[in-house]
């Protein structure tokens, strides 16, 4: 028996782009006057959303303008500065073959996770697309993962989250699905030990056969409310 759905998460998971969003951080921030910080805080800072990373880089104070400074610059620099990473298109068609019904479900904002996938030509892979937005809170809110779940027709115990952080752990929980982490992003192995999730692997080509082993294991459910 295979999931009938696999949400995934981008960045750290599918993508490598922290490149570019430390450059168009780094705009937001100086034209504020302020100074950037470095690629390693960076990289801990991402995954929460881009109202949250513009806080913690410039304060709450300036965060708006921060935000629009970062979307206006980051279309620049999307697509030049993230990348696939290794294994994704062929996992994406295995995973496809087998019939899984993928989503894609990021903090970024979805035009730009559209844009970034578009442009890698594995867009065609996703059922659905999801980003916060005036209707759906980031993670872990689980309300794109439910709109997701609704508009492919998968329940949640049919359903599978893989990312690369803690709040891809809590964002499965909450909508009463499973979760697969891998250290590919922003998490050390050790920290995501630590994480709660049904399984650990240590790159994307290990998910099909991790799968099948996850389906046959029991699972008590995370919290659906």
């Amino acid at each position: 028996m295979n999931p009938g759905a696999i949400v995934f998460d981008l960045d750290g998971t599918l993508i490598d782009g922290y490149d570019a969003i430390e450059e168009a951080l780094a705009h937001a921030v100086k034209t504020l006057g302020k100074e950037p910080p470095g690629p390693g805080r960076v990289r801990e800072m991402v995954g929460h959303g881009l109202e949250t990373l513009l806080e913690q880089a410039v304060g709450p104070a300036d965060a708006a303008e921060g935000v629009r400074l970062f979307r206006d610059y980051y279309p620049e620099v999307a697509i030049e500065k993230s990348r696939l990473l290794p294994g994704v298109p062929e996992v994406l068609e295995r995973l496809a073959r087998q019939g899984y019904a993928m989503s894609l479900a990021s903090n970024k904002p979805l035009r730009f996770s559209r844009l970034i996938l578009e442009s890698k030509n594995v867009a065609g892979y996703f059922r659905g697309f999801a980003g916060p937005d005036a209707t759906h809170a980031p993670k872990p809110d689980p309300s794109m993962l439910r709109a997701l779940m609704v508009e492919i027709g998968a329940a949640p115990e049919a359903t599978v989250c893989v990312g690369d952080m803690e709040v891809d752990v809590e964002f499965a929980r909450a909508g009463g699905c499973r979760a697969v982490v891998l250290p590919t992003g922003s998490r050390s192995r050790a920290f995501l030990e630590t994480a709660g999730a049904d399984l650990l692997i240590d790159d994307l080509s290990e998910l099909p056969d991790a799968l099948a082993l996850l389906w046959r294991a029991p699972f008590a459910g995370g919290s659906a409310h």
